[in-house]
């Protein structure tokens, strides 16, 4: 009985956010997805740490998954729903978001003068862009994300995370995490991470309904508003964690966390959704423009950390600036 009250308290209370304007759903769906991908991330840290697993491990599976989770969740949301326009709007917004990631979240950071030094291991994660970014272009040239294909994505990724893993082991190199609010509550931990992850379940409802209202609202292509909107949104995490880093001097830091969240974005979360789905159907318009923005942005930086070059501040300047042109073509000449 008690079970039937709550279940029936939550579709109430998403049938009343549903109902509100699409912007404000947006906005909802964005703060509920950083809220809940933060809850989850510092909740799993605490049981981690609780049952003595090392920093180390921590970072390369619980931070990097955790901090992956709201894409997801909104990739999911999409291809679930067996719209075409849908799928549009989550495969834009992984697009989009390797693009924001590489000129606005590197291009700020660089800025700051947190990419002159790149740090160790760099070049493999450069060499994994790269490596990611083909495999990319092959599928939405093919117009198609097979299950198959899907799979043997989420395959690499596994291996490059084990790579990586071992490979800082060698070294010697550590994680170092900063200690939760939580400290060493395991109840405490154990809620706010199932809290965190029904917010992000939640959070990408929210935004998909939002988004295309707004798209059907102003006829604009689901695309688009995947490429701009939701990109932008989903950004936003990477954008905190690179600026904090670069004003306490972290440098490294910075080019790392966008290398590798691109990684994710194609392999683990369009392999995961295609997998997941069946395979997924790529709109021939990513493939007229979109993905040779991301190979263009993306073979850029990588190109210059495979030759040891340095992200100037001045370049940093010029990619910020080329993201804002892109935003503007995206809404004056593509729509």
């Amino acid at each position: 009985m008690q079970k039937e009250c709550v279940n029936k308290l939550v579709i109430k209370m998403i049938n009343f956010l549903t109902d509100l304007p699409d912007l404000v759903l947006v906005i909802l769906g964005f703060i509920f997805l950083i809220v809940g991908g933060e809850s989850v991330v510092q909740g799993a840290i605490t049981i981690a740490r609780k049952m003595n697993v090392s920093p180390l491990l921590i970072g390369f599976t619980i931070v990097a998954v955790g901090t992956s989770l709201p894409e997801l969740a909104v990739t999911l949301n999409a291809v679930s729903s067996n719209s075409q326009d849908l799928v549009d709007l989550a495969v834009g917004g992984v697009l989009g978001s390797n693009v924001a990631n590489v000129m606005l979240v590197l291009g700020t950071a660089a800025m700051l003068g947190a990419c002159d030094k790149p740090g160790v291991g760099i070049k493999k994660d450069a060499m994994a862009v790269i490596i990611a970014s083909i495999i990319l272009l092959v599928t939405v040239l093919m117009g198609e994300i097979t299950q198959i294909i899907g799979i043997l994505m989420v395959v690499a990724l596994i291996s490059y995370y084990a790579y990586s893993y071992n490979y800082s082991k060698k070294l010697g190199l550590d994680e170092e995490l900063e200690e939760t609010w939580m400290g060493e509550n395991m109840l405490l931990a154990m809620m706010v991470t199932i809290l965190g992850g029904a917010m992000i379940v939640w959070g990408a409802e929210l935004l998909i309904e939002g988004s295309k209202g707004i798209a059907d609202s102003f006829g604009i292509s689901e695309s688009i508003v995947g490429l701009s909107v939701i990109a932008l949104g989903t950004s936003l995490p990477e954008l905190a964690v690179t600026m904090v880093a670069a004003l306490r001097g972290h440098k490294g830091v910075a080019i790392g966390n966008v290398l590798g969240s691109n990684v994710i974005n194609i392999l683990g979360i369009l392999g995961i959704s295609s997998a997941y789905a069946g395979g997924i159907i790529v709109s021939e318009e990513f493939a007229g423009r979109d993905i040779w923005i991301v190979m263009a942005t993306s073979g850029l930086v990588a190109a210059m950390l495979l030759n040891e070059r340095k992200i100037t501040k001045t370049l940093g300047v010029t990619m910020v600036i080329g993201y804002l042109l892109y935003m503007i073509l995206l809404y004056t000449i593509l729509i």
